[in-house]
């Protein structure tokens, strides 16, 4: 049973509350109007607009050529197909790292103009001064630790993160930085389920994996990977859902051969 599926609006509270009550959080990409009414309208919890838009959306090999006007598009596309979900828009590459003022007129824009819910930014200690301004402003921060996509070119790979002591207790002690700066979660992505249980009983707040295990609080997918829209991205933790390659593939072959045959339109079909 489902506490929260008859609630009319998902908040941070609601999601605290499913936290300490045991329920897990469903989290997924949206980036259009579409897909976002159909999300809601299944009852998912929270929609990540996620800067990997620039890559399912755009086609880039990264995340990080997105702009912060493309995903203030993506994040009011995704607003006016919402009624119920909890809306996180991520920070992209650029608009928060190393400038706290910066961070916060990047917030401000996206809240303002899309009428987002919450932001996302990557990173713990080293961005503590940014989260810190933008909660200031009254804006709920969503944290993100582990694989940080939009430090690519840092760590040279998208290998599971956190294996080693060092790193692993580094990441520890950023998930409490976050928690105590005022983060209402955090997501961990591709890191040893076990230190992902850890993290998610040091701190109070829910935490939402990607690749860390089932004893986290919350899971999150990219749409486009967990519908099977997109073939390429085979990681060992996704689970495909649906095989919408074929299927689309599938009805574009019947168009094609339909009104190459003058088989579309019929009589029925016309005025």
């Amino acid at each position: 049973m489902y506490t929260t599926k008859d609630l009319p609006k998902i908040t941070t509270h609601v999601l605290q509350e499913m936290k300490l009550k045991g329920e897990k959080i469903a989290m997924l990409t949206g980036y259009d109007y579409s897909m976002a009414r159909l999300l809601d309208e299944a009852g998912i919890d929270v929609i990540l607009v996620g800067d990997s838009a620039s890559n399912v959306m755009a086609g880039n090999a990264t995340t990080l050529p997105i702009t912060l006007d493309q995903m203030i598009y993506h994040a009011s596309s995704v607003m006016r197909g919402v009624k119920r979900a909890l809306v996180v828009v991520d920070l992209p590459f650029g608009t928060y790292q190393g400038n706290s003022k910066e961070a916060l007129n990047s917030a401000i824009r996206i809240m303002k103009e899309s009428g987002a819910n919450a932001i996302k930014l990557e990173g713990g200690k080293e961005i503590v001064e940014s989260i810190d301004r933008i909660l200031s402003a009254g804006i709920p921060v969503l944290g993100h630790l582990g694989l940080t996509p939009q430090s690519i070119n840092k760590f040279g790979t998208y290998v599971v993160r956190a294996t080693e002591e060092k790193e692993a207790a580094k990441l520890v002690d950023d998930a409490k930085i976050l928690e105590k700066s005022g983060c209402f979660g955090i997501v961990l992505e591709k890191i040893p389920a076990s230190l992902a249980t850890q993290v998610t009983k040091v701190v109070k707040i829910p935490t939402i994996g990607i690749g860390a295990g089932h004893e986290v609080d919350g899971q999150v997918l990219v749409l486009h990977d967990m519908l099977g829209i997109n073939q390429e991205f085979s990681p060992r933790f996704l689970r495909r859902y649906h095989n919408l390659h074929d299927e689309i593939i599938k009805a574009f072959l019947a168009y094609i051969h339909d009104v190459k045959t003058v088989n579309f339109p019929s009589n029925k079909e016309q005025y």
